[in-house]
């Protein structure tokens, strides 16, 4: 008995790490595209008032970021919206974010408690190579601290 369930999660691991590892980027031809969504509530009041990030109950943040490799950030356009179960949208405004070899881009959202929220991307990395875009989309669960 010990045996085959040995072997049943043998089998399952990498089925599980390879849905965990998709969770956490978009692959689009040599580009990933890393995402994220979170309350304001995480982001430091300094680094809020630095970044001209406003922090609340209820405010959220959509961060994007574009590598080629791992550690340097490609810049592009970013567009999106982000709707709620009742098809209410909101438009994100992403902002260029800049540090040292990075760029990702942020835009904040309005949520409520518990709001089941699902989010369209639009990305366009600035390369030489790749003259489209790639789109995408992925949902969260918001919930106020």
């Amino acid at each position: 008995m010990k045996r085959l369930l040995l072997v049943i999660c043998l089998l399952i691991a990498p089925v599980l790490g390879q849905a965990f590892e998709e969770t956490l980027y978009k692959q689009h031809g040599e580009h990933k595209i890393f995402y994220s969504a979170f309350s304001s509530s995480f982001i430091a009041p300094d680094i809020a008032v630095a970044n001209n990030i406003v922090r609340g109950k209820g405010k959220g943040l959509v961060n994007i970021a574009m590598v080629k490799k791992l550690g340097v950030g490609v810049p592009g356009t970013v567009t999106g919206t982000v709707s709620n179960i009742l098809q209410q949208t909101q438009t994100l405004e992403f902002v260029a974010v800049r540090e040292q070899n990075t760029v990702y881009y942020l835009a904040p959202f309005k949520f409520d408690n518990e709001d089941f929220l699902t989010f369209k991307i639009d990305v366009k990395p600035q390369t030489d190579n790749l003259s489209y875009g790639y789109n995408f989309k992925f949902q969260k669960k918001m919930y106020h601290d």
